[in-house]
């Protein structure tokens, strides 16, 4: 009769065929996330309230670990640009099967970190996918990728195929992989260096443009206390600090400025001529009328800040704005 095989023997490859789905779905994401932040100019315009530096300035007010993420203020684009090729590298390495534990440690530190500076406020928080995406790390770390499409497992094989599965098969096991790891390191690199310059000769990839930005005034903005709404007295410069001409923001439109008071990435809206209304670091869908959260999609009414669609679980901070005779928006 022939002899059954043993489960011991087979339960790697059950479980390597068990965590495909999983590595495919977090490989192509983190890869796809990876080479969109590359290839998107906005990614890295300050201007721009879906930039690195327009998150970052928001992490660094709401998030639980601001002490650590303010003093990165200084190293914003390298910081974007290690994220990027963070995320590229751990995606191919868990589809590869490459290194898996080490890919799934860093994408659980990617993950965590999102989750602390963009996503923890979000109610109720399973609504937030990045503790999601945390969690999905975690089989893939404590298992590694299995036998089954992994090159790790390929590598362990042919040294041990080379070694007679003598004492110099670990030797020739680390050679491989770091050879391996360097070719795929080296073409991953190149695949991003064509992101990035395609993306930016295509003019970025990610979405549509909220409004021009407004040119900055000359000198450092004085600071400001006190916050209320207003409307300009006709001939009366209003209070506040200037922060751009009026002109540049056509009615039904908005442009981009930095709060005076806090350095934030912010946004008027100009609903109607002569009518102006500001809010934090957001996006404005003038098909719409409705303000959209770069980072996790919610959605907000253009006129109040109010709350339209979760995850977000607060309106937006309105800002006192209004303009004066000589044509510049003021903003308290």
């Amino acid at each position: 009769m022939p002899s059954k095989p043993d489960p011991a023997s087979s339960a790697p490859y059950v479980l390597g065929r068990a965590l495909l789905p999983l590595r495919a779905f977090l490989g192509f994401t983190f890869c796809f996330a990876g080479l969109q932040k590359l290839a998107n100019p906005r990614f890295f315009n300050a201007a721009d309230p879906a930039s690195i530096q327009s998150q970052l300035a928001g992490a660094a007010h709401r998030s639980p670990i601001h002490a650590l993420i303010s003093p990165l203020g200084h190293v914003v684009v390298p910081l974007g640009i290690l994220i990027a090729f963070g995320e590229l590298a751990v995606g191919v390495g868990t589809l590869l099967g490459l290194r898996a534990r080490l890919a799934a440690a860093g994408g659980l530190a990617l993950s965590l970190m999102l989750f602390l500076t963009v996503s923890f406020h979000s109610a109720p928080y399973y609504t937030g996918a990045d503790i999601v995406f945390a969690f999905a790390w975690t089989p893939l770390l404590l298992a590694g990728s299995g036998p089954v499409l992994s090159l790790d497992a390929a590598i362990a094989r042919r040294a041990d195929e080379q070694a007679g599965h003598g004492p110099g098969a670990s030797r020739r096991e680390v050679v491989l992989s770091g050879t391996v790891t360097a070719a795929v390191a080296a073409v991953s690199l190149v695949a991003g260096g064509l992101a990035a310059g395609l993306g930016r000769l295509a003019g970025g990839t990610a979405g549509k443009q909220e409004g021009p930005g407004l040119p900055p005034t000359a000198g450092p903005p004085p600071a400001v206390t006190a916050r209320p709404s207003h409307r300009a007295t006709p001939g009366k410069v209003p209070p506040g600090t200037a922060v751009g001409p009026a002109s540049v923001v056509p009615v039904g439109q908005a442009a981009s400025f930095s709060d005076p008071a806090t350095g934030d990435p912010s946004i008027v809206i100009r609903p109607s001529s002569g009518t102006f209304v500001a809010f934090d670091a957001v996006c404005y869908d003038p098909s719409a009328k409705v303000i959209i959260c770069p980072c996790h999609g919610s959605q907000f009414n253009a006129s109040t800040g109010a709350v339209e669609v979760g995850p977000a679980p607060t309106g937006l901070r309105r800002l006192g704005i209004a303009e004066g005779p000589n044509g510049q928006l003021y903003v308290t």
